[in-house]
């Protein structure tokens, strides 16, 4: 059995593939793995440049795109390994990265879940996991992030320090997620009720749920270069993630999902499509 499968889920995002595939087989991790890119009916050329610039990769053409935790659970099931490292396809792998994220995973024995410190383009340091979703979770890190993202220094200096140190955390981002195959077949793969956002915070409570860790780690540093696919389509995107939060508070927070219907209501962002949740 191979020691690590990298899932890349992608979709219509051609560019950003191909820098990940190059930095992952320019300098590859040495741990054995295969790598593995599902593409979720990409109407650019993204399937056509992995079969000519890196056939030994397995491409799993999908005829329509089933979003993020479904295209992911098609990998996992397509494929057999020891670790499983779910991957975006907009990072960027330096040198090492890899190797280090597992020896990490192997270093940690009750943890379930590993997550790299994430950085943006110009090296700054993201907040990529975090506590347990719930409303006043949910608007402090939301606080931080709007507040960090905008450079107001305390709280800038507060995420360099968060993302300094190991530590064991409730959920860390799916951009970049390495997670061993036995705790998440055991935690059931992602909820595919999420087509896009939350489905990484729900598939580390799960596998907490079975009394094992997840914990973030700094010393692995992946680039993401995040924002691209919300940029291409913003209102597809906040349909998208309002979708989720709602599916999310429905199953973990029921008791909050008629205030936060309503709330959505009144900010005219409540997705039709939410009527029966």
């Amino acid at each position: 059995m191979t020691e690590l499968v990298i899932l890349i889920v992608s979709h219509n995002a051609s560019r950003d593939l191909e820098r990940c595939l190059e930095s992952l087989t320019n300098r590859p991790p040495a741990s054995p793995h295969k790598l593995i890119v599902i593409d979720n009916a990409s109407s650019d050329d993204s399937a056509q440049v992995v079969r000519t610039r890196w056939p030994h990769v397995r491409l799993i053409e999908l005829q329509a795109n089933v979003g993020f935790a479904r295209a992911n659970n098609i990998g996992f099931r397509d494929s057999e390994s020891e670790l499983v490292l779910l991957l975006n396809s907009d990072t960027i792998i330096p040198p090492g990265a890899i190797d280090r994220l597992v020896a990490e995973l192997r270093h940690l024995p009750d943890a379930a879940i590993v997550g790299p410190r994430l950085v943006d383009g110009r090296g700054t340091p993201e907040l990529s996991f975090g506590r347990m979703i719930a409303p006043w979770a949910e608007l402090k890190q939301k606080l931080i992030l709007r507040l960090h993202e905008h450079g107001f220094s305390p709280v800038s200096r507060w995420v360099r320090s968060e993302t300094s140190r190991p530590h064991a955390v409730d959920w860390v981002s799916g951009a970049c997620l390495l997670v061993r195959r036995t705790d998440a077949e055991a935690a059931g793969l992602l909820d595919e009720r999420y087509f896009m956002y939350c489905e990484d915070v729900d598939f580390c409570a799960a596998v907490r749920l079975l009394g094992r860790q997840v914990y973030f780690t700094p010393a692995a540093s992946v680039v993401h270069l995040r924002g691209r696919s919300v940029a291409k389509a913003p209102a597809a995107a906040e349909r998208a993630y309002r979708q989720s939060q709602l599916a999310f508070y429905q199953k973990h927070r029921p008791g909050w999902v008629p205030w936060l219907r309503a709330y959505l209501r009144l900010r005219g962002k409540l997705p039709r499509s939410s009527a029966d949740i």
